[in-house]
C-alpha cells in the first residue's frame, strides 16, 4: 500500500486521451496535480458512474491544475470503446498485466456472494506537482467521491 509523502511509482501505459491514444508516463506530467483512479472495469454501473462524475468536472480539475487519468485492467480497444459510448473527456490507461494495480496497492482480495477473488479496489491516489503522493482514497463509494477529490486537489499548492 502505498503511503502519503512518498513518492508515487512511476508507470507508462497505453492510454486514451483528449488527443486520442496515446503511451501515459506519470513522470511526463509533473508539474501537474495528477488524480489516478483505479477501477474495477469499463462500462459497468459504477465505473461508469465514476467515470461521468470525472468527465463532468474534467475542466474543473484542469483549472486546479490537475489531470485525471482512470486505470484498470481492461484493454486499450475497450477503454476506446467506453470513452466513445459515452463521451469521456478523461484519460483512460489499461494495465493489462496489473504491474501498476500491484505497485499502488490496489489489486487484493475481494468478496461478493461468499466467493473471494482477486481484482481492483476502487481507490484514487491524489500526486502532488513534485511527485509525491498527497492523498489516498481506498474503498471508495462513487456517490460524490470526484466533488470530494476535487476539493482535495484544489487544496494541494
Amino acid at each position: 500500500m502505498i503511503a502519503i509523502g512518498e513518492t508515487a511509482p512511476d508507470f507508462t501505459l497505453p492510454a486514451t486521451g483528449p488527443d486520442g491514444e496515446a503511451p501515459l508516463t506519470l513522470s511526463a506530467l509533473r508539474p501537474a496535480k495528477v488524480v489516478l483512479y483505479f477501477y474495477p472495469k469499463d462500462d459497468t454501473p459504477g465505473c461508469t458512474t465514476e467515470a461521468l462524475d470525472f468527465t463532468r468536472l474534467a475542466a474543473e480539475f484542469e483549472a486546479a491544475g490537475a489531470v485525471v487519468v482512470g486505470i484498470s485492467k481492461d484493454s486499450l480497444a475497450r477503454h476506446c470503446k467506453f470513452t466513445a459510448k459515452h463521451g469521456l473527456t478523461i484519460r483512460l490507461a489499461s494495465d493489462e498485466e496489473g504491474d501498476t494495480c500491484e505497485r499502488y496497492g490496489v489489486w487484493r482480495e475481494k468478496s461478493m456472494y461468499g466467493k473471494t477473488f482477486m481484482g481492483i479496489e476502487r481507490s484514487t491516489v491524489v500526486i502532488d506537482g513534485t511527485g509525491k503522493v498527497a492523498a489516498h482514497w481506498t474503498k471508495v463509494k462513487v456517490a460524490g467521491h470526484a466533488e470530494e477529490v476535487l476539493e482535495k486537489v484544489r487544496q494541494i499548492v
